[in-house]
């Protein structure tokens, strides 16, 4: 296996969760129904902040590439939190409770390969957001985040490239990849069903 056979191994098994996180009600869900702009940054900066987090906790137990790796990750999640000039809204993430427990480092490579597939639905809708509110350089910023998530993406895939070792390996992390995204979807699924929301959508 190699890192592009994961990444479609986990987009093909994340299909409809995926899908679904990439869809309007992805926002509305982090705002809690407020779909104000001050409501989204503050929902955005959260994730952000979140990230931010887990990602310097990571740097700080790990060595060499991985570290560095994490390292980075962080100093994009703080630099994108600092740009959004929100504070973070009160919210928990259960898809940062999965990753924080991961403590292999190819559970985290896995895992950090999930968190990029669900941050690019995010930041997509995002981008859609503040064009829709006629806020092109705010939906810039977002749209560039989410480029810069890709980049990061394609780096996690180089480094699973060389950390993986067998089939083992590839099997870790991509059920830490799966395990991510399922979190992700469970907050969502749970948050709209809370807010009265039909999650699904409607055929």
């Amino acid at each position: 296996m190699t890192a592009a056979d994961l990444t479609d191994a986990v987009r093909d098994d994340q299909q409809t969760e995926l899908s679904r996180l990439g869809s309007s009600k992805t926002l509305y869900a982090d705002t809690r129904g407020e779909m104000e702009p001050d409501a989204v940054r503050a929902a955005a900066a959260a994730r952000e902040a979140a990230a931010r987090d887990t990602f310097e906790s990571w740097a700080d137990d790990s060595d060499g590439n991985a570290a560095d790796l994490f390292a980075a990750a962080a100093d994009d999640a703080a630099e994108r939190l600092d740009g959004l000039d929100a504070d973070p809204a009160d919210r928990e993430f259960t898809m940062h409770e999965v990753l924080d427990a991961f403590q292999d480092t190819i559970e985290r490579l896995g895992g950090l390969l999930g968190w990029t597939l669900v941050d690019q639905k995010v930041k997509g809708q995002l981008t859609g957001f503040f064009t829709g509110q006629a806020d092109p350089q705010t939906a810039s910023t977002f749209r560039s985040a989410g480029n810069d998530v890709e980049v990061l993406r394609e780096e996690v895939d180089d480094l699973l490239d060389e950390t993986c070792e067998d089939e083992h390996d590839w099997d870790t992390a991509e059920a830490a990849a799966v395990e991510v995204v399922s979190a992700a979807y469970e907050d969502y699924f749970e948050t709209l069903e809370d807010l009265g929301v039909n999650p699904k959508p409607v055929c």
